[in-house]
């Protein structure tokens, strides 16, 4: 039987250079009521790598995500993406400028077709007119079959090539999964946010995700991944930080982290000197 385990050597051959940065938080703070859910957390995303973003239940991961992706807006602090604040900004409107993410709950449309769903996402650019669409002007047609045509390939680049007309309510699991990431593929996304990618995966459908995400960065997509799979993590980022009560406890390469006293007092529930 074939070795189903997940490679978890890093490959960096990109990640390595640093690029400009892309995503910047700058001491980002969000409370709710008495509850402080990000406290004073900065980072950045520099272009072509692939970035973690983890941490026990309750660290706030997801909330950090939100506020990045416009669900949340912050207490305190600045997130910047290309240059832009993205204070007060809608959510299509931070998709228009490049950022697209997942999902952890998977959010499909159901009685869409998997190519439909993708077409959709590759709608967020369009600049055809109500008019031109109601007249089928050539424009419109145009803009069309160039969309059908990207759809197709980001449905074979994530690996559900000759499902492209099967309802997305009767993909398995997996391939759901797969389809939510070419949706947010058609947005053109300069920065591609994944939610718990790798949940309910099996060991071989994990490395086939590790593969895509290497295959999404070498395309030029710059990837921030949360997800509680560490040797995922480790075996597909070039940084990570990691989060512990909405704080930020520590930053830096996969080796890194894997030894730092906080990071395994954080998973292990033990005193910090006791984790060194």
């Amino acid at each position: 039987m074939p070795d189903t385990t997940p490679d978890t050597t890093p490959d960096t051959t990109l990640g390595a250079k640093k690029g400009r940065t892309v995503l910047r938080l700058t001491n980002a703070t969000l409370r709710f009521g008495g509850l402080t859910a990000l406290n004073d957390v900065s980072f950045e995303i520099n272009e072509g790598e692939i970035f973690g973003l983890i941490g026990p239940n309750g660290a706030g991961k997801t909330t950090c995500f939100n506020a990045m992706t416009g669900v949340y807006a912050l207490t305190s602090g600045t997130i910047e993406f290309e240059g832009n604040d993205l204070a007060g900004r809608k959510r299509h409107k931070i998709t228009k400028l490049g950022m697209a993410r997942t999902f952890q709950n998977i959010r499909l449309f159901k009685s869409m077709t998997a190519l439909e769903n993708v077409m959709v996402g590759a709608d967020v650019h369009s600049k055809v007119s109500f008019f031109e669409a109601l007249f089928r002007l050539p424009r419109h047609r145009t803009t069309e079959a160039e969309a059908l045509e990207r759809a197709r390939e980001l449905l074979n680049l994530v690996g559900i090539e000759g499902r492209h007309d099967e309802l997305a309510a009767n993909l398995s699991y997996g391939d759901q999964r797969r389809l939510e990431i070419a949706r947010a593929m058609a947005t053109k996304p300069t920065l591609l946010c994944l939610d718990e990618p790798a949940a309910g995966f099996n060991p071989a459908e994990k490395q086939r995700l590790m593969d895509l995400i290497r295959k999404l960065r070498d395309r030029g997509v710059t990837v921030l991944l949360i997800e509680h799979d560490m040797r995922l993590v480790m075996g597909v980022t070039d940084r990570i930080v990691v989060l512990e009560f909405g704080r930020k406890i520590a930053e830096g390469t996969p080796a890194e982290i894997r030894d730092n006293p906080a990071v395994i007092a954080a998973y292990l529930g033990v005193e910090e000197e006791d984790a060194s």
